[in-house]
């Protein structure tokens, strides 16, 4: 069943307008009487039934109330360098897919990528369009925020967490599992991945100052697209957060 969000509290009749609502009507053809599931910017998630259709407009009346909740009871911050050519997509893409919370696009010391503020606005609106699409595809409870490309040290202060894990090449004694299995209780983590080029030596004594702790994420040297991933998933994983 197909999703969608709307930027209002919960009613008992909605109305979905914009993209989606030509999305519904023009490319899905649904009609009167067809459901689908929508989440209010509350929380709130149902089915609802189409009762209503404008050239820009579909009215939807809430049919059920859905209790379950698709969001992991841990959240994660992805802090990603940029990265070159569509991997900035991916990551996003795929971030949103495994429950990833929000996005900090990170301009760092050794990334190729140098964005002007006016391109960095536009990269982040279309990303954000991008999580959006996945958020809908994946059936997530929020839409993951895509942040304002910053310094890594202006996004580290943007946000506290309760665990700050620097995923670091050269860190070859403690494992991301070891750190995740002595942090229980952290209902908020945040990872740091380098670019191509992977992180300096002063951004990761920086985020080491803030608490953060530097780990590996295996024997193997992941690519930027991949090593926020892995990490994600890892830590889902060890939150008994997947459903495995």
């Amino acid at each position: 069943m197909h999703r969608f969000f709307i930027p209002k509290p919960f009613k008992q009749e909605m109305q979905i307008t914009g993209r989606d609502a030509h999305h519904i009507i023009d490319v899905l053809r649904m009609a009167l009487g067809d459901r689908l599931q929508v989440v209010a910017d509350d929380g709130v998630s149902f089915v609802g039934e189409i009762t209503a259709v404008t050239a820009n407009t579909v009215t939807v009346a809430a049919r059920e109330i859905l209790r379950d909740s698709h969001e992991p009871d841990v959240a994660i911050s992805l802090y990603q360098g940029l990265a070159k050519g569509d991997k900035m997509e991916l990551v996003i893409q795929k971030a949103v897919e495994i429950g990833v919370t929000d996005i900090f696009p990170v301009a760092m010391d050794h990334s190729v990528v140098v964005l002007e503020a006016s391109k960095a606005g536009k990269k982040v609106e279309r990303w954000q369009k991008i999580a959006e699409a996945a958020a809908k595809q994946s059936k997530r409870d929020i839409i993951p925020t895509v942040h304002q490309v910053m310094p890594l040290g202006q996004a580290l202060q943007a946000k506290e967490q309760d665990l700050l894990l620097v995923a670091y090449e050269s860190e070859n004694q403690v494992s991301l599992k070891e750190v995740l299995q002595s942090h229980k209780e952290a209902k908020t983590i945040g990872v740091v991945i380098g670019p191509e080029g992977g992180l300096s030596m002063e951004e990761v004594e920086a985020a080491v100052a803030r608490g953060g702790i530097a780990v590996s994420l295996g024997r193997r040297i992941l690519r930027t697209e991949t090593a926020g991933l892995v990490a994600a998933t890892a830590i889902l994983y060890e939150t008994d957060n997947l459903g495995l």
